[in-house]
């Protein structure tokens, strides 16, 4: 009787956090979880979430051991900001067995930023310009440090910055530009557009819908959370069949709708 591999129809994915303030109990690694709700959404299953130290074997073989086990996607979060503890893309780049080189575009996506700003570029600064060879800089469009994404051995490897924001920043930016291997999973998202309720007001009702429907939900704050509040609400959801998942979308965005006027926000067309 033929083996049959159970695992053979998986999509897998990988997620390693890079950092000692998560090793220590310093900081929650609320990025792993992030980074798996979104693949999630997107139909892949996530096999494993490694954390490991700021220190350059320790990536190297939480990269390579990820590698051997061949996830049609890897994302890691942290180390590739300009200090000298910032060791992803060393590590990244002696797991794939290539040299760091100064990408030339993702320098100048640093030098734009900081040429804003009248900031010199120091050779710390310089560093986050420095990739695997053969590696693209993925757009941050809320810090300094772009990603990093290469696709090796038919594998999509992200690195992101480990400041929240950054990296669901640049894992957007990867999913729409950069990803190759995305699950034969049909794919449904919607957006809302709300004034008025601060992001911290709505977090518990999102919270609910989340398990309520497995569905990926994300706020953007667009304004002032005290100020003048404005979110976008992303809703996302994958599965074999459109019309169900654009079903469940739906009635999470009729609820959301609901509990938006239960608290006096505004929902508008766009932003």
């Amino acid at each position: 009787m033929p083996i049959v591999n159970i695992f053979m129809d998986y999509w897998f994915a990988e997620i390693i956090t890079i950092g000692n303030e998560v090793l220590s109990g310093k900081t929650i690694n609320t990025n792993a979880a992030h980074i798996a709700r979104r693949l999630t959404s997107l139909g892949f299953t996530i096999r494993r979430i490694t954390v490991v130290m700021d220190e350059i074997d320790e990536i190297v073989a939480a990269f390579k051991e990820a590698i051997y086990r061949k996830p049609k996607v890897i994302v890691s979060s942290g180390g590739l900001g300009p200090t000298w503890d910032d060791k992803t893309a060393e590590g990244l780049a002696k797991a794939l067995g290539v040299n760091l080189e100064l990408n030339k575009e993702a320098m100048n996506m640093i030098l734009e930023k900081y040429s804003r700003m009248n900031i010199p570029i120091t050779e710390e600064r310089k560093k986050m310009a420095y990739l695997p060879s053969g590696a693209m800089p993925v757009r941050n469009d809320q810090g300094i440090a772009p990603g990093i994404y290469i696709y090796y051995e038919n594998i999509d490897i992200l690195a992101t910055p480990g400041v929240p924001r950054e990296m669901e920043n640049v894992l957007e930016n990867f999913i729409k530009d950069f990803i190759r291997n995305k699950p034969d999973v049909k794919y449904y998202e919607d957006y809302l557009y709300v004034e008025g309720i601060m992001e911290s007001a709505l977090a518990p009702y999102v919270k609910d819908l989340v398990k309520k429907y497995d569905i990926y939900i994300k706020t953007h704050p667009k304004g002032y959370e005290l100020s003048h509040p404005i979110l976008e609400i992303q809703i996302a959801a994958s599965g074999k069949r459109e019309d169900e998942i654009k079903f469940k979308v739906e009635k999470t965005k009729n609820e959301l709708r609901d509990i938006i006027e239960k608290l006096n926000g505004i929902i508008r067309n766009s932003l």
